[in-house]
C-alpha cells in the first residue's frame, strides 16, 4: 500500500461525479413528426375556394397531376406533395409574406421559399401545353366568331397588352432598368387574350422600363404572324406599331366610320383588359410586390398564367368576394408615330369596307 494516497486521481473522479450529479444529459435532437392534417377535411367546398381559388375536386383531379410525384425515398421527412401546392396556392391567393403563408401549413420561411421556386417552374414547364395561340382552323374561326360579337370588329383571333408586376430591387448595376416610369420596380408582362379571356401567349421576361412595342417586335408572337403562320388580326393600343396584322386606334378620327371603327376596336379590345383584372384578382399575388429573386418572379407570373387556363377550363367563378384595390395600376405608355404608310393604308381600307356604313 502507497505511503501516499493519489491525489490526482482522488481529484478527477470528485469532478466526474460532480459532473453527473450537476450537469444534465445532453441528448441528440430526434425528429419531430408534424401531423399538418388535410385542409380537404378542415373546409366545405366554398370555404377552400376561397383560400385556394380552386374547388377541391380541381386541385386533386387536375392541379395535383400536373406535378410531379412525391419524394420515393422517403429520406427525411418530406412534405407531402399535396400539401406543398396548397401551401403555393395559398401564397398565390394572399401575395402575403412567404412566413405568413407557411405557417398557415406549418412550414419554415426556408421551406416554403424552396416550395414556391420548385412548384412555380414545374407550373410554368405547362406553358407549352396550356397557354397557346390557337392552331386549327377550326379553333382560329371560333375565336374569330366570338370576338366579332362582341362589336362587329372582323378578323380578330387576340388582343395584345402589357402590365406590370411589381417585384422587389434585383440589386447590382442594372437594377434600375427595372424601374418603370411610376418609380416602383415590375417586370413589364405581355399577354395576348382571347375571347373566353383566356391567356394565348406570354412573354415575361422584360424590366419594367421597357417599352411595349418593343417587347412586341422581339417576341415570337410577331415572327409567327411575319410569316403568316396564324392567321387573323390581333388588336392592340396606341402603344403598338400599326401593322398588317395588328390593328391599333386612329388618333383623332375625323369621319364617322373612323369613329365607329374606333368604338368597336375599343369594345373588342377590353377582352384583355378584363383578362388582366381577373387574372390578379384571382392571384392577387400579382398584384403586391414579389420578394423573390427576378428569376423565380417570372416563374411565379407564368405559373399563375398556366392556373388562370386551367381555373377557366375548369369554369372556376372568379373570386368577387374578396376587392382588393391594385396599389400599383398599369404604367402608361406614349403612343407609337406610325411610320409604316402602307399599313396605315390597309387599315384606311379596312375601315372603309367594316366600318362606312352602319353595322
Amino acid at each position: 500500500m502507497d505511503a501516499f494516497p493519489n491525489v490526482e486521481e482522488d481529484n478527477d473522479l470528485e469532478e466526474f461525479l460532480g459532473h453527473i450529479e450537476d450537469d444534465a444529459f445532453v441528448y441528440a435532437p430526434r425528429i419531430r413528426l408534424v401531423d399538418r392534417g388535410n385542409p380537404l377535411d378542415w373546409y366545405t367546398d366554398e370555404e377552400f375556394f376561397v383560400r385556394y381559388r380552386f374547388h377541391k375536386v380541381t386541385v386533386t383531379d387536375v392541379l395535383l397531376p400536373m406535378l410531379r410525384p412525391d419524394n420515393a425515398d422517403l429520406r427525411g421527412v418530406p412534405v407531402p406533395r399535396f400539401l406543398q401546392l396548397l401551401a403555393v396556392l395559398r401564397f398565390y391567393a394572399t401575395g402575403s409574406f412567404q412566413i405568413v403563408a407557411g405557417d398557415f401549413h406549418e412550414l419554415a420561411q426556408s421551406t416554403m421559399s424552396r416550395i414556391i421556386k420548385v412548384i412555380s417552374i414545374e407550373f410554368a414547364g405547362k406553358l407549352p401545353e396550356v397557354v397557346k395561340i390557337p392552331q386549327s382552323n377550326e379553333e382560329l374561326a371560333t375565336a374569330r366568331n366570338l370576338f366579332y360579337r362582341v362589336a362587329h370588329f372582323p378578323g380578330v383571333v387576340g388582343c395584345v397588352d402589357c402590365t406590370h408586376i411589381p417585384i422587389t430591387s434585383p440589386g447590382g448595376e442594372l437594377a434600375e432598368v427595372y424601374r418603370n416610369r411610376k418609380g416602383y420596380f415590375s417586370l413589364n408582362v405581355q399577354v395576348v387574350v382571347g375571347p373566353r379571356l383566356e391567356i394565348l401567349d406570354i412573354v415575361c421576361r422584360w424590366p419594367g422600363s421597357t417599352h411595349d412595342a418593343r417587347i412586341f417586335h422581339n417576341s415570337r408572337l410577331r415572327l409567327r404572324f411575319d410569316r403568316d403562320e396564324v392567321s387573323g388580326l390581333l388588336l392592340g393600343d396606341s402603344g403598338y406599331p400599326q401593322l398588317r396584322y395588328l390593328y391599333t386606334p386612329v388618333r383623332n378620327p375625323a369621319t364617322p366610320a373612323e369613329r365607329r371603327y374606333n368604338a368597336s376596336h375599343i369594345a373588342t379590345r377590353s377582352a384583355v383588359e378584363r383578362a388582366f383584372g381577373i387574372w390578379k384578382r384571382r392571384f392577387p399575388c400579382l398584384s403586391m410586390k414579389l420578394r423573390t429573386a427576378t428569376q423565380t418572379s417570372a416563374k411565379i407570373i407564368l405559373a399563375c398564367a398556366v392556373l388562370h387556363n386551367v381555373a377557366i377550363s375548369q369554369r372556376e367563378p372568379v373570386p368577387e368576394n374578396i376587392h382588393l384595390e391594385d396599389p400599383h395600376a398599369d404604367v402608361p405608355i406614349p403612343a407609337v408615330q406610325n411610320r409604316n404608310l402602307r399599313a396605315t393604308a390597309e387599315r384606311r381600307a379596312f375601315i372603309n369596307r367594316h366600318f362606312a356604313r352602319h353595322q
